[in-house]
């Protein structure tokens, strides 16, 4: 054979080489990929008979089930009983758009494994079960319902989780939509009509968006204050009417325009109560971009979040990027400080459980077609962002801010209650108020956060999130 047909010969071997990995590749390994996408045509039919399993509440109620077609007992449709109250939580499973939510997330557990691939061959004759699993999550659906009513037409998104362990009571994300229109007849108009929609009702707020924290970012630069032994609620501060921002002819004031206390000093633990601005700016300051970083690392900023859904990383500037202007500025929550609701939830729950931040989870079992557990997550410790010692102290100064200071409306009858209001600039428009918070001080069983972004241009955390936050709290500790 001579040369040029050897080497025709061996880039006919080689061709047929890369083709046969190629098939091989496709068939085995990255055949989830191309069955499972909803461009593929044979999608709907093999969705359409295909079961799901069941997505159920800490207490039991149906937020997602397959339904047997009378008519056609092989044949299945989706169901979302609770409607738009799980919306964000829960997603869709669609013909035309896929999957979204927890439904994208644990696809493969809750999917029916007889679809004769070549692995649900294996799994059959190795005698695995090929029915769908279930999902037993760690919301409260009774909270889950208050937290939602409490909302009402405003836009935001609540957070509420269990200090100890890091499980997540209820999350809500508002304005909502039923995910039952993604399985409608007309689900491409009433889905384009979402997308449109400025309101953005598709949005998870609760982990999908950040927002600037306003003052509720306080907790965070009191904590590395008493943490590092900067300051403590005792320490004095000079109490001046504003703050002027170093190198620069701006200021920073408080939200009253006026003074903190008498105009002479002010303690940090007074200044916490009323949420002075011109004291945190200081504060900021002396505490110093390096340290305050520091401490917003420990409490998960700048930090991916291992969760059940996707989520958005909490975000506070590189010390290197903090002039003396910006971190006066971030000390206040704003400048370039952005924060979701669940890290905000995260940071009071921390406080709550004397200093440990928990690793937040909204799945705690997946169990098979016979109620048998699967798997089942174990709570763990995220970080340790402040000892007890300054979680004790920094707890005590947000009991006084519901007690006296600016987030009394969330006050419980006959329950300890701390918190920390906080309202973003609103020079963009209407801001971003918040509460974070948790109760009952001495023994808590709940952390929270809300935030509001349409209450108007005069809207403050403790006019608008703290009684949202009051009545949710209400709920749970009250019999």
């Amino acid at each position: 054979m001579n040369g040029p047909i050897r080497r025709i010969a061996g880039f006919l071997f080689l061709a047929f080489g890369l083709l046969l990995l190629n098939v091989t590749y496709i068939q085995a390994i990255a055949t989830s990929t191309y069955r499972d996408n909803p461009l593929n045509p044979r999608v709907a039919a093999s969705i359409s008979g295909k079961e799901r399993g069941r997505i159920v509440t800490s207490d039991g109620t149906v937020v997602a089930r397959s339904i047997a077609d009378p008519g056609d007992p092989s044949r299945f449709a989706r169901e979302y009983p609770e409607g738009p109250v799980y919306a964000q939580v829960v997603g869709y499973s669609s013909l035309l758009f896929g999957d979204e939510g927890l439904e994208r997330v644990y696809a493969n557990d809750l999917r029916s494994r007889r679809d004769l691939t070549l692995s649900d061959v294996i799994n059959a004759l190795m005698g695995r079960d090929l029915r769908p699993k279930s999902l037993e999550l760690t919301i409260d659906d009774g909270l889950q319902h208050a937290a939602f009513d409490a909302m009402g037409d405003n836009t935001g998104a609540v957070v509420a989780i269990d200090p100890k362990t890091g499980a997540v009571l209820a999350m809500v994300s508002t304005p909502s939509y039923d995910p039952g229109v993604m399985l409608a007849p007309n689900a491409a108009e009433l889905r384009a009509a979402l997308l449109e929609d400025p309101e953005e009702p598709l949005a998870n707020r609760a982990v999908a968006r950040t927002y600037p924290p306003g003052s509720t970012f306080k907790v965070v630069v009191a904590s590395s204050a008493v943490e590092n032994g900067i300051a403590g609620p005792t320490t004095t501060f000079d109490d001046p009417i504003e703050f002027p921002l170093p190198g620069s002819t701006s200021t920073i004031r408080n939200y009253d325009r006026g003074p903190c206390g008498d105009g002479t000093t002010v303690t940090l633990s007074e200044a916490f109560r009323k949420s002075c601005n011109t004291i945190f700016a200081t504060l900021g300051l002396q505490v110093g971009a390096q340290t305050l970083y520091d401490t917003a690392v420990s409490f998960s900023f700048d930090e991916p979040i291992r969760f059940d859904l996707p989520t958005q990383e909490s975000f506070f500037p590189d010390p290197s990027d903090l002039d003396g202007p910006a971190l006066a500025q971030s000390s206040i929550g704003e400048r370039d400080v952005r924060a979701t609701p669940l890290e905000m939830a995260s940071i009071a729950a921390a406080v709550a459980n004397g200093g440990n931040l928990m690793q937040p989870y909204l799945v705690s079992r997946i169990v098979d077609a016979a109620g048998e557990t699967v798997s089942e997550v174990t709570p763990e410790i995220r970080t340790t962002a402040v000892s007890a010692a300054t979680a004790t102290i920094v707890s005590q100064m947000m009991e006084e801010v519901v007690a006296s200071g600016t987030g009394t409306r969330a006050t419980v009858p006959n329950v300890r209650v701390a918190g920390k209001t906080g309202t973003s600039d609103a020079s963009s428009g209407s801001p971003a108020v918040w509460f974070i918070g948790f109760a009952p001080v001495e023994d808590p069983t709940i952390a929270i956060a809300v935030v509001v972004l349409n209450g108007g241009e005069d809207a403050t955390g403790g006019s608008v999130a703290a009684p949202i936050a009051g009545q949710i709290l209400s709920y749970w500790l009250q019999p």
